[in-house]
């Protein structure tokens, strides 16, 4: 299993990722990293700057496990949006190519004005998963070009409702470069809160198949008189990470576990944590360039 870290000190600007910032995330024993470079538009953004960047990563022994989707809407009933919305995730592909990431990660958009990972009725709609299924089939050819993985990311208030909603959408897509970005509290409800580690084994059983990555935060239900999940930094909830490493360490020991929901004082903990959940489920964490003894091998 590999281990990685998003958000924190990482810079919003490729520009501003420094060989400083690179050493610091290698000096938690983190070996790969998911960037938002939200402020580099994925249409204008030259190959010179990415290039920097995938260098400078090489350089520091560190991989480059995700960038952004940029989580336009690729749900909408408005075709012209639609189309613009495929065409900043072809973009978005492209320039993780440059920049050497494994994948990209996007969610399936909103059609919240709000944002794209907030709640609205016509999310859950079956045109709405119609129109993500040809979004997607759309974006599978640059996919694959690019050689960079679309790791779709579902949550319960988008298209992506359900472990179930998500394998049906990518079966229908039927293209290896589109893939599943699997977050293990973006699906636990007040049902499973308490039992997370069945609610990872079925997600898991469901999902196997389109796995190829993982994000790891925490969640827990507050006490409050309407029902309220919070998720955040591990080791603050009810997330059993023993039994998520399990499951994604039997898909491949090759997979990325990329923390989520850390702020930069809480990562060097969260990293300690992670180290000895792995320890203790007897599973060999790799280095950046470290190749796993066998891709189907079984902790």
């Amino acid at each position: 299993m590999r281990i990685g870290m998003c958000g924190a000190f990482l810079p919003d600007d490729m520009d501003d990722l420094t060989s400083e910032m690179c050493k610091r995330v290698r000096s938690m024993d983190y070996s790969g990293i998911f960037t938002r470079f939200r402020s580099n538009d994925p249409h204008t953004t030259p190959r010179t700057k990415a290039e920097r960047v995938r260098q400078l990563l090489a350089d520091e022994n560190l991989r480059l496990f995700q960038v952004t989707g940029y989580w336009q809407n690729l749900v909408t009933t408005d075709e012209n949006a639609r189309k613009e919305a495929v065409r900043t995730v072809q973009a978005a592909l492209k320039l993780a190519n440059w920049l050497g990431a494994r994948g990209i990660d996007t969610g399936p958009g909103s059609m919240n004005p709000d944002g794209p990972w907030f709640p609205h009725r016509d999310n859950w709609t079956e045109i709405s998963r119609k129109q993500l299924v040809k979004s997607l089939k759309e974006c599978a050819k640059a996919a694959e070009d690019a050689g960079v993985y679309l790791s779709m990311e579902g949550h319960q208030l988008v298209t992506l409702e359900s472990a179930e909603v998500t394998a049906s959408i990518l079966d229908e897509v039927n293209s290896p470069w589109v893939t599943s970005d699997y977050d293990s509290a973006n699906w636990i409800t007040l049902k499973t809160v308490f039992d997370t580690t069945s609610a990872v084994t079925h997600h898991v059983e469901v999902l196997k198949k389109h796995i190829i990555s993982c994000h790891a935060k925490d969640i827990w239900v507050e006490n409050r008189l309407a029902v309220h999940l919070q998720d955040g930094c591990p080791g603050k909830g009810l997330m059993d990470f023993h039994n998520l490493f399990r499951q994604i360490e039997a898909l491949s020991p090759d997979f990325p576990v990329i923390v989520e929901g850390a702020t930069s004082d809480e990562m060097p903990d969260v990293a300690k944590l992670f180290q000895k959940v792995a320890e203790e489920c007897n599973i060999r964490v790799l280095d950046a360039h470290e190749e796993p003894v066998s891709l189907n091998s079984v902790n």
